[in-house]
């Protein structure tokens, strides 16, 4: 099968193609024929030798990369949720060994959910790692409820754009940042109010907000501090929460921490009930073929990207 292998971290030349065994599933995984790959910062980072690269490059050929969506070509014995022919989406093995660079994945049953018929499959592969993210966030890191204030930094982003959508779903306040390019889009997913970032200071804008999810880093994180209520929330996905900023938040009574995604097939069934009725949108800004995986990376590694960016095989 073709696969991109990544034998040392660097630029996107790294990434290398070859040909290797297709895999074989274990009794616990199916084995699924790609149809789309999502991009996600995570991938460029780690390809840079970052990211999750220290937990998994003792693998080779070492094959990076997590959103699937495809069809289930082989079982494993002890699987009964799947079986062949079934279009399946999902993120695989994160934070571990994915293997989502190649023509065939062998994942863990538990860890996908079967593709909604009325999304495609570069949808699908798109509402996997950052659908997941801003969905683990918000309902089981922040159990934010109905008219709650949330702040989503980066709101036009890969997590950003499915963080507005599923907070305003269950009806809670959405105020997201973004540059005021994107100030339309982000409004049209649902948020109630808009902030242009490098124009204005969010913090003297906002107040008594129960979440903050920042996708964004640096000092937005001790910034986002000063518009959090006792007893709310941040939650920070790119970096860790230096530990000076964790004190002040516990002298606030602000739980503040950073949070990393994991796999979970039961929270893709629940993003997967409002993809099907259109309810909950992935936004495919670019989409490449397999054999553009490096500009693809570029893209992404860029910072520019509305929404999400995929591979299509």
């Amino acid at each position: 099968m073709k696969a991109i292998i990544l034998n040392e971290p660097g630029g996107t030349d790294a990434l290398q193609y070859t040909d290797l065994p297709k895999p074989v599933p274990q009794s616990h995984e199916v084995l699924v024929q790609i149809k789309a790959i999502s991009i996600n910062p995570v991938d460029v980072k780690t390809r840079m030798g970052k990211g999750i690269y220290g937990r998994i490059k003792a693998d080779s050929p070492l094959v990076i990369g997590w959103d699937i969506a495809g069809v289930v070509v082989e079982v494993g014995d002890e699987v009964e949720t799947f079986q062949k022919g079934d279009a399946v989406f999902g993120m695989v093995n994160f934070p571990g060994y994915g293997g989502a660079y190649a023509e065939y994945v062998a994942a863990p049953a538990d860890q996908l959910a079967l593709k909604p018929p009325s999304i495609s499959y570069q949808e699908a592969a798109a509402s996997t790692l950052a659908a997941l993210t801003a969905y683990q966030a918000i309902f089981e890191k922040a159990n934010v409820k109905a008219g709650q204030r949330v702040l989503i930094h980066a709101a036009a982003g890969g997590v950003g754009h499915f963080a507005v959508q599923l907070a305003k779903r269950i009806g809670a306040y959405v105020i997201g940042t973004s540059s005021a390019s994107n100030r339309d889009f982000v409004l049209s997913l649902g948020a109630d109010q808009h902030i242009d970032y490098p124009t204005t200071c969010f913090e003297k804008e906002v107040l008594n907000v129960d979440l903050v999810l920042d996708t964004v880093g640096g000092d937005t994180i001790a910034r986002s501090l000063k518009v959090i209520k006792p007893g709310g929330t941040l939650i920070s996905i790119p970096t860790g929460i230096p530990a000076e900023l964790t004190a002040q938040a516990h002298k606030a009574g602000v739980n503040a921490f950073f949070f990393l995604v994991q796999s979970s097939g039961y929270d893709m069934r629940q993003l997967a009930e409002p993809l099907s009725y259109h309810q909950l949108k992935a936004h495919v800004s670019q989409s490449f073929s397999f054999d553009e995986m490096p500009q693809a990376h570029a893209q992404v590694a860029s910072g520019r990207t509305v929404g999400k960016v995929v591979v299509e095989l």
